[in-house]
């Protein structure tokens, strides 16, 4: 018969190898400050830090961290995308930050507080979902 393989899938923790060579790949650019944009949606959390300009100087996703599937969408998996970018932050020299909020996901809130957790000053919050203003066609009565 021989001996019973079993398999574990890792619950909620972050790929350290995934984790280690997003880090490595920081620019070496001074920057003060800059606007972090979240986009959380339903599926996944996007971060993205960028300069005064515009210009994105780092980023990193749920799904870049190892997430799949239903889990790239939790409040978890945003606060260490957060994480990730803050420190990448500090590798840069980042002091504050504007922080613009886009999407209504589960980790609008997680992502932010996992990023001023690294000890970098957020000067303004601003919440920039999109809102249609008459939106798609509804669909046509049903008929019985």
């Amino acid at each position: 018969m021989g001996k019973k393989r079993i398999i574990r899938k890792s619950g909620g923790t972050v790929d350290q190898g995934l984790k280690s060579r997003s880090l490595a790949r920081v620019a070496k650019k001074n920057i003060l400050s800059g606007t972090l944009h979240i986009h959380a949606t339903y599926n996944n959390t996007k971060v993205l830090l960028a300069d005064k300009e515009g210009n994105a100087v780092a980023w990193s996703s749920s799904g870049a961290l190892g997430f799949s599937g239903a889990k790239k969408g939790t409040p978890f998996a945003a606060a260490k995308v957060g994480e990730l970018v803050g420190d990448k932050a500090a590798i840069i020299g980042v002091k504050e930050v504007d922080v613009v909020i886009r999407g209504v996901g589960a980790g609008r809130e997680s992502a932010l507080r996992g990023f001023a957790g690294k000890g970098i000053e957020v000067t303004r919050i601003a919440d920039e979902t999109p809102v249609p203003h008459n939106g798609p066609r509804p669909p046509k009565p049903r008929r019985v």
